[in-house]
């Protein structure tokens, strides 16, 4: 059963004596306790793919391959549907709080990890990523004797995005609206905020739907920055519903099921680089 591809690090220049000394001295956060037991079960692997044990000499330069793993990671109670499947896309519409790749304390219940078991494919990568807590359709590339072509449609913005949001209602705003800004890096350092200065992002923005309490919006991002639609919509004065990051930082909390970020990447639209046929794909999930 194929797993997530191991991480490597390049032994950087230091005394130690074993190559567990250096894992230890480089992670601080994982355990001497952890990497015996990383070790013990081939989990940590030198230049030629042979597993390393405790008393593997340290060699400055050497090459060594480990796999991440999350103590008592908690499983995330939603499923991923997968959409299409060919030799050399797979699209999946991903449920709100699964992450698309490992990061932080997340390495088995991710998108990705889940999809390469899955699918038996360990060539599977992502062609574009979208936040943990937003909804919806994340396209892979399953070859990679054709990944580049893919990879094309989005460095040369050569694939119509769509996303549906739900907030709270614009009624001074002419629509469509276009939103361009220039977002950079705000505190902390994972979220976002715009500036004055020559733009650097934009957005198009339709009303699909009004009801008395929020506003159902299409989101048609041009560009691609980090958080570029909820910065968007809560600088408009309309942030997205549960938003937890903007305009204002909540406090740190464990993820609440009953209220997901209404945020859903609903339409994927481009025409294929192989065959040169239109590709259309819809996300079947919907928000509340």
């Amino acid at each position: 059963m194929p797993s997530i591809a191991a991480s490597t690090l390049h032994l950087p220049p230091g005394r130690w004596i074993t190559v567990l000394d250096g894992l230890c001295a480089h992670f601080p956060a994982i355990s001497h306790e952890q990497w015996l037991d990383r070790m013990a079960r081939g989990r940590v692997l030198g230049p030629d793919g042979v597993p390393l044990g405790p008393l593997t000499p340290y060699r400055v330069g050497m090459r060594v391959q480990y796999f991440r793993e999350v103590a008592d990671e908690m499983p995330i109670p939603f499923r991923e549907n997968v959409l299409h499947i060919d030799e050399h896309l797979v699209v999946a519409d991903k449920p709100h709080f699964l992450p698309v790749t490992p990061a932080g304390g997340f390495v088995e219940e991710t998108l990705l990890t889940r999809l390469i078991r899955r699918l038996d494919n360990p060539h599977l990568v992502p062609l574009h990523r979208i936040d943990r807590v937003t909804a919806g359709l994340v396209l892979f590339s399953a070859n990679p004797r054709s990944r580049s072509a893919y990879q094309g449609l989005f460095r040369e913005r050569r694939i119509s995005k769509q996303y549906h949001a739900l907030a709270p209602a614009l009624p001074r705003q002419s629509f469509p609206l276009l939103r361009q800004s220039r977002i950079v890096a705000g505190e902390p350092f994972f979220r976002m905020q715009e500036i004055a200065g020559a733009a650097n992002s934009e957005t198009l923005i339709h009303v699909l739907e009004r009801s008395e309490a929020y506003w159902r919006y299409g989101l048609q991002p041009v560009t691609g920055k980090k958080h570029q639609l909820r910065v968007h919509m809560a600088a408009l004065g309309a942030p997205i519903l549960h938003d937890t990051f903007y305009p204002t930082l909540a406090e740190p909390a464990e993820d609440d099921y009953s209220r997901p970020l209404q945020l859903l990447a609903q339409v994927l639209r481009f025409v294929d680089p192989l065959s040169g046929e239109p590709r259309y794909f819809e996300s079947q999930l919907r928000l509340v």
